[in-house]
């Protein structure tokens, strides 16, 4: 099998080859968590937190970290949570990891399989990552 059959979601939807993924992930900036507390009731409220996030974040990151970012990403556990605010965010679903994790063993699940969800921060975003 051939390095384009085994690509994962998100590196299809961006069409980057391993050597611009070595190279340019660090402008991907991951959501690792985010949660708003079930008992907590206002209507739009986790849409209108990840736009306020959006807009601020690309700034603020490259002010920290001297990198601008041009797309963010996450991952959404489907046994616990929908991922609805992302998709009412006008995040775009690319598909489903495979349960490895970071660090877990080839080949094996070893976390729970979880949703992709990026979220492009330029209009030029898939240039900016392949070159």
């Amino acid at each position: 099998m051939g390095f384009l059959t085994t690509r994962a979601p998100r590196d299809q939807f961006i069409g980057w080859n391993h050597q611009q993924r070595q190279s340019n992930l660090p402008l991907i900036v991951n959501n690792a968590r985010f949660l708003i507390m079930p008992w907590v009731q206002s209507k739009n409220l986790a849409s209108k937190i990840l736009a306020m996030t959006i807009h601020r974040l690309p700034d603020d990151w490259q002010n920290q970290c001297g990198i601008r970012p041009v797309l963010l990403e996450t991952f959404v556990d489907t046994q616990r949570f929908t991922g609805t605010c992302y998709k009412a965010a006008n995040w775009t679903y690319v598909g489903k990891t495979k349960g490895r994790g970071k660090l877990g063993p080839a080949g094996k699940q070893s976390v729970p399989v979880k949703d992709i969800w990026l979220y492009p921060l330029s209009c030029q975003f898939k240039k900016q990552l392949i070159r």
